[in-house]
């Protein structure tokens, strides 16, 4: 299972005001582990740098001259997105930027089913607690001290980590771990299986123990599961 973590860093808002993407960030997960493998580009937003947002991330009109323009990324950014799902913070926001980058090279769409918000996830797993990103790494104790500005990369970084809390930890069990027994004057309300009263009867035949007892049998004496 491969999922892309990513973030975009903007000139503003609103690109249908001529914002525009300067900063792209994405980390490949597979099996939520990190691969180690990213896709990072600044941008040169054809435009000038609003101080608003030059406070935030500290890339301006310096910085950016000389980086490419998002047309000569756009392909590349898409291909390595592919059909992967997008792990993104308030995905809304860096979809329209996104989507509307690539309407202007004549690409597809990103469809928003591709995309899983983990502010949304937040939201509704920690209602009415803060959920910003800073919020999510203090609540997991995420490390986070060398966020000083937003950026695209190291932001995505972060929420691979937060991610990953999100959904269970770095080994997300599925709900399938075994529950704590209730205290004494607690009540456990959570379902678990219990054993059954009467065993299933084996669905293995005479024939099929036989055959099996056979083939075990050609093994030689190095059958590991018969060693004591």
């Amino acid at each position: 299972m491969r999922e892309i973590v990513l973030d975009t860093e903007t000139t503003g808002f609103d690109p249908q005001s001529g914002d525009r993407i300067v900063e792209i960030g994405a980390v490949e997960l597979m099996r939520h582990v990190a691969t180690g493998v990213t896709f990072h580009e600044y941008i040169n937003p054809e435009r000038g740098m609003p101080d608003e947002a030059f406070q935030v991330h500290g890339l301006g009109d310096e910085f950016l001259r000389d980086k490419p323009k998002f047309a000569a990324v756009g392909q590349a950014f898409l291909d390595f997105v592919g059909d992967s799902k997008m792990i993104i913070h308030n995905a809304a926001f860096d979809m329209k930027f996104l989507n509307f980058e690539l309407a202007k090279m004549g690409l597809r769409q990103l469809p928003w089913e591709q995309a899983v918000d983990t502010l949304a996830i937040a939201r509704k797993k920690f209602p009415g607690s803060p959920s910003s990103l800073d919020a999510l790494c203090r609540r997991f104790g995420i490390d986070n001290t060398s966020r000083t500005l937003h950026g695209a990369l190291l932001d995505s970084e972060i929420l691979a980590e937060v991610y990953l809390e999100l959904i269970g930890g770095k080994q997300p069990d599925f709900g399938l771990s075994t529950r704590a027994e209730p205290k004494e004057g607690e009540t456990n309300t959570a379902w678990a299986p219990r054993p059954r009263a009467t065993p299933l009867p084996s669905r293995v035949s005479e024939k099929e123990k036989a055959a099996h007892a056979e083939f075990v049998g050609k093994l030689g004496g190095d059958v590991l599961w018969l060693k004591e």
